[in-house]
C-alpha cells in the first residue's frame, strides 16, 4: 500500500499530483490552506485532506505535534512526502520587499518542508520504502532579477536533499526536482507584476503566448511517473525535462 502526503495540494501542481498519485492507486492525504473538494468528491475512500497554513511558522508544528501523521502514514508498505507548497512572493529587489512577506515565503518554501521530512522520516521509520520529492525550480540553480527570495529558498530545498543523500539512511530516497515551466496561477501572477519588481517579465508572457508553457497534468503524470519509479533518488536533484519519458 502506497500511502503519500502532499503539500499545497489544493490547485496548480499539488492537485495535478495528488490526483496522479490517486489514479496509480496511492491513499493521498493532502495539506493545504485551502480544502480540494474535486478531489474529495472524485476519490471519496483514497483521499484525505487537513486544512493547514503551511506559511504560519506556529501551525504545522502543532499540527505535527497531535500525532495524526504517524497515525495516517501506519500501514503503509511505501511512504512518500511531495513538499509541494511554495510561494513566489515576494518579487522585487530587497528594498521592495515586505520582511513580513519574506518571513512568510521561508516558512512556507524552506521551514515547512524540511520539518514536514524530518516528521515524516520518524514517523514512517518502520517503512522499508520512504521517498521524499521536494518541488524545486530552476531558480534554485541560475539567478534571476527580482527572484531572490524565491531563488534562495529553492537552492535550500536543493541543498537539503543534497545532504540528507549524504546521510545513507537506510530506505530513504530524496530528490529535489525542477518540474519546468508550467501552465499554473503562478505564471499568471509572474505575468501581472511590474517590471519594476521582475524586469524578465515579458520573457515569461512571450513563453505564454507562443505555447511554450507545459499542461499541469502532463507535468504531474511523468513526475509520479518518476517518483514512484526505481530511478528516483538516484540523484539529489535533477530536471524533469532531462528525464526520459
Amino acid at each position: 500500500m502506497i500511502k503519500a502526503i502532499v503539500s499545497g495540494h489544493s490547485r496548480g501542481l499539488g492537485d495535478a499530483v495528488a490526483a496522479a498519485l490517486l489514479l496509480r492507486g496511492a491513499s493521498v492525504l493532502g495539506l493545504a490552506r485551502n480544502r480540494n473538494a474535486r478531489l474529495a468528491a472524485r476519490f471519496p475512500d483514497t483521499f484525505s485532506e487537513v486544512a493547514l497554513d503551511l506559511a504560519d511558522a506556529d501551525a504545522l508544528p502543532r499540527w505535527l505535534e497531535t500525532g495524526r501523521l504517524g497515525a495516517w502514514l501506519d500501514g503503509a508498505e511505501q511512504a512518500v512526502l511531495v513538499n509541494n507548497a511554495g510561494t513566489i512572493s515576494p518579487m522585487g529587489p530587497p528594498a521592495l520587499q515586505d520582511p513580513n512577506e519574506v518571513a512568510r515565503a521561508l516558512a512556507l518554501n524552506v521551514a515547512a518542508p524540511l520539518m514536514l521530512a524530518a516528521a515524516f522520516c520518524a514517523a514512517a521509520a518502520s517503512v522499508t520504502d520512504r521517498r521524499i520529492l521536494h518541488v524545486s525550480s530552476g531558480a534554485a540553480r541560475k539567478p534571476y532579477p527580482g527572484w531572490s527570495v524565491y531563488c534562495a529558498s529553492k537552492a535550500a530545498l536543493d541543498h537539503h536533499a543534497r545532504a540528507v543523500a549524504e546521510d545513507k539512511v537506510a530506505g530513504l530516497r530524496i530528490c529535489s526536482l525542477a518540474p519546468g515551466v508550467l501552465d499554473t496561477e503562478m505564471q499568471a501572477t509572474i505575468r501581472a507584476t511590474s517590471l519594476e519588481r521582475f524586469p524578465l517579465r515579458e520573457r515569461f508572457a512571450e513563453m505564454q503566448r507562443a505555447g511554450g508553457l507545459v499542461p499541469v497534468d502532463d507535468c504531474a503524470r511523468r513526475l509520479a511517473d518518476y517518483l514512484l519509479g526505481d530511478a528516483f533518488g538516484t540523484v539529489p536533484t535533477a530536471d524533469l525535462r532531462d528525464l526520459q519519458g
